[in-house]
This record gives C-alpha cells, sequence and structure tokens, in this order.
C-alpha cells in the first residue's frame, strides 16, 4: 500500500452579470463584492478515490446534483456516489437545477439559472480537480478540533404559548424584540478535520450550522461572512487546502445577533474566523490508519398535498402572467416529483476518530445533533445542503407546528424524518 494521499483543487464559480440569484427571486447579479469559490479535495489511497467539494452557491438540485457528482466523479476516476457536493447556501449566489431550468424555458418562463454558465463552472472545477491529482500529497495524521463560535446561530422558529410558529427570526432580524428572543436549539461548535503529514498541514475541512447571510438581495455577489472568514484562514495557511461546509441549518440563522446592517458581515465573519482560530488550536492529530466508505440509500417521500401535486405544479407553470416565484417554484417542484422515487444517496466517510457525513437538502439541526449521538466516540461532521430538490426537512413534530420551513419550500412528508434518522443510522453504524 502507497499510504494516504490528498490533492486538493480550487476554481472560481462567480455568475456573470445579470445572472439570477437565489432562484431569480431576488436582483440578478449587478456586481461582485468577492468571487465565489469551488474549494475540494481527492483523498486518494483506499479504493476508488472519495471527493469533497463545497460550492459557494444557493442550493444545487435534482439534475444539476447529477451533473456535478458526474463531473468531478469522471475527472477524479471514481463513482458519482463517492463525491460529496454541497452548497454553502449564500443567497446573493446561483441556484441550480437544469430540470427546472428546462421546464421554464418550455413555459416561457424567466430563469432559475443559466444552464450554461452551470455546465461551464462544473467543467472548470472538473478541470481543476483533474490537474490536482498530479499533485497530490502524502498524508500520515488526521487532526480533529472543535471551538465554540459565540453570538452567530440562533433558531428562526419562535414558538407561542400554544406552540406554534409565532413568528420567524429571519437572518438579518430588524424586530427587536425578536432578535431579544431566546438563542433556542443550535450546535454551538464549529469542528475543524485536517489532514497532515507529519508535523505539515495539508488541508482543513470546518463545519458550522447556520444560514450563512448577513444581507443579501440586492444583486451584489459575495461569499458572505462564513466564506469571507476561509479566505482568511487560506491566506493565513498558505499551501493549506480550507474546505467550508454548512451544517443542518434548514431552521437555523443570524437573526439574533443580526440586524441586517452592512456592517454586520464584518463581525460575523471575525466570529466565525476566530472559532476556525481556535479549533485549530485545539486540534490534536493521531495516526491516519482508516479511510472507510459507506452509503445508504434515502428514499424522502414526496408532498402530494393540494399545492404540491405534478397538475397544481403544471398550473402554476403554465400561468403566463404568474410571478416568477409562483412559475420557479412549480418548475422545481416538478424537477423533484421526477426524481424523488430514485432516492438520494448519504454517503458516509468513516476515518475512525471522525466521520462525515452528508445530507440533503435544508435539514433541521436536530438531525446534525441526532448524528453526533449516533456515533459518540468519534467526531462528527455533519454536511447539509446536498441535493437540494427535498428543500426544507423538518422534524415531524415541526409541520403541526406552522411556520415557513414546512410550508411552501418543503418537498417532502413527515415520514421523512422516519427515513432520514434510519439511513443516518445505518451509515453511521459501521465500526
Amino acid at each position: 500500500m502507497d499510504g494516504f494521499r490528498v490533492a486538493s483543487f480550487s476554481t472560481d464559480v462567480t455568475p456573470p452579470s445579470g445572472h439570477p440569484l437565489c432562484g431569480g427571486w431576488i436582483t440578478p447579479v449587478t456586481q461582485v463584492a468577492d468571487p465565489l469559490w469551488a474549494h475540494g479535495l481527492v483523498l486518494l489511497g483506499a479504493g476508488q478515490p472519495i471527493v469533497l467539494c463545497a460550492v459557494d452557491w444557493c442550493e444545487i438540485r435534482n439534475e444539476a446534483f447529477a451533473a456535478w457528482r458526474e463531473g468531478l466523479a469522471q475527472a477524479a476516476g471514481t463513482t458519482p456516489e463517492r463525491v460529496l457536493v454541497a452548497t454553502v447556501h449564500q443567497h446573493d449566489a446561483p441556484l441550480a437545477d437544469l430540470g427546472a431550468q428546462r421546464l421554464l424555458i418550455l413555459a416561457h418562463g424567466s430563469a432559475v439559472c443559466d444552464s450554461a454558465f452551470c455546465h461551464a463552472a462544473i467543467a472548470r472545477t472538473a478541470k481543476a480537480l483533474k490537474a490536482a491529482l498530479a499533485e497530490a500529497r502524502p498524508v500520515n495524521l488526521l487532526g480533529t478540533g472543535q471551538a465554540k463560535v459565540h453570538e452567530v446561530a440562533s433558531t428562526r422558529r419562535l414558538l407561542g404559548a400554544d406552540g406554534k410558529v409565532a413568528r420567524v427570526r429571519y437572518t438579518a432580524e430588524r424586530d427587536p424584540e425578536a432578535r431579544a428572543a431566546p438563542e433556542g436549539l443550535i450546535d454551538p461548535y464549529l469542528k475543524t478535520l485536517s489532514f497532515w503529514q507529519d508535523e505539515q498541514p495539508v488541508a482543513a475541512l470546518s463545519v458550522y450550522a447556520t444560514h450563512p447571510m448577513s444581507h443579501y438581495g440586492h444583486g451584489e455577489v459575495s461569499s458572505d461572512f462564513c466564506g469571507l472568514a476561509r479566505e482568511r484562514r487560506r491566506a493565513e495557511l498558505p499551501g493549506v487546502a480550507q474546505l467550508y461546509f454548512n451544517g443542518c441549518a434548514g431552521d437555523l440563522g443570524a437573526g439574533k445577533y443580526n440586524d441586517g446592517q452592512p456592517s454586520n458581515r464584518a463581525v460575523l465573519s471575525q466570529r466565525i474566523h476566530e472559532a476556525m482560530l481556535a479549533a485549530w488550536e485545539a486540534t490534536v492529530t493521531v495516526p491516519l490508519e482508516r479511510l472507510d466508505f459507506r452509503v445508504e440509500r434515502l428514499l424522502l417521500p414526496a408532498k402530494c398535498d393540494p399545492g404540491f401535486r405534478r397538475a397544481d405544479y403544471e398550473q402554476a407553470l403554465a400561468e403566463q402572467s404568474g410571478k416568477h416565484v409562483s412559475r420557479a417554484r412549480a418548475a422545481l417542484g416538478i424537477a423533484w416529483l421526477e426524481r424523488a422515487a430514485n432516492g438520494i444517496d448519504l454517503p458516509c466517510l468513516d476515518l475512525g476518530v471522525a466521520r462525515v457525513v452528508l445530507l440533503p437538502g435544508e435539514p433541521f439541526i436536530a438531525y446534525q445533533l441526532a448524528a453526533q449521538q449516533l456515533a459518540p466516540d468519534s467526531m462528527v461532521l455533519v454536511l447539509g445542503y446536498g441535493d437540494c430538490g427535498p428543500g426544507y426537512i423538518p422534524l415531524a413534530e415541526n409541520y403541526p407546528q406552522g411556520g415557513y420551513e414546512p410550508g411552501d419550500w418543503c418537498f417532502v412528508t413527515a415520514d421523512s424524518e422516519a427515513a432520514l434518522r434510519a439511513a443516518l443510522a445505518a451509515a453511521l453504524g459501521g465500526n
């Protein structure tokens, strides 16, 4: 055995002027505050290569998700199921769904994305990956570290005395009363997994759960506060690859600590950066002896309530005078219905002292905490925002509570909780 090696790659995936942002329901690109990146790693030496790639886009859904996996798999010489692609979920960023975009073109609707740009971004990233393989570096140690993030994430769902959602505390919250409400259930820790060759760090992968927007919606592209913190770490540690993934942030945002003032972007970024530094300083290394991979098939049942049936979607899509958000939601809904029965891969990278799992959609934080309890002897890094076709994935108990997340942008039923918990347990259950 030649030992383990890591190759790192990075590609600029910033959209051009005029490209839709967040699926087209906010102002399209007018300027770029800072570029968007696809940062990735290829892990070599344990059978077929394993790819991890974090993309500074809002979402990659359905057919577009398959295209990203297939493109990177071909470049790496592996299979799509061994490619873990996820978005960081900034909102001044593209949302890609090739099938939905095709439906909108046929219906003479406005765009959710530019398919040619999406394919070009995949091709550039695949090219960078393939070139990086020749520069793969040996690694013999695995590092794990974590640190608390202070005053960033908070729950979005503020419950009333009746146990139902009284209001949603969004990522930029201007109401002092909402900001004064309790922080709620979060995972306060940023976790960092790193690969080393003796005392030389080679790559680091950090995860924290929150909607990563300070302010957005005015056409100014940005990787926002999490991406900016990551780029600071890249500058501070030249030659050390830095990936940042979002966790299970479906019900989390920065609203308790953010009133939407542009100056808060730097404040929030500093808090993430401080946690990255602290997690790095707390890192403990052990010999890298294991790099196992498992994948479970996850079937999330599609909603079939009124408004979620194919006939409902087709009617909304055909309405020429309908608003873009309604027609685009219909196209996204059809794209999900057409692939839901095929299932979604739920992969687990098992490194012994650490495990990495990738979940689809916008899962609630409870799934992240549950995953950690399933493997208490490992540091479990739970990546959210894989295939975002399902939309929000609440717990079953959250549906009758109401609120934003279980509504129009949740395309799966309450039975999804049981399915996701079972798949998580199976994926994490290997020894």
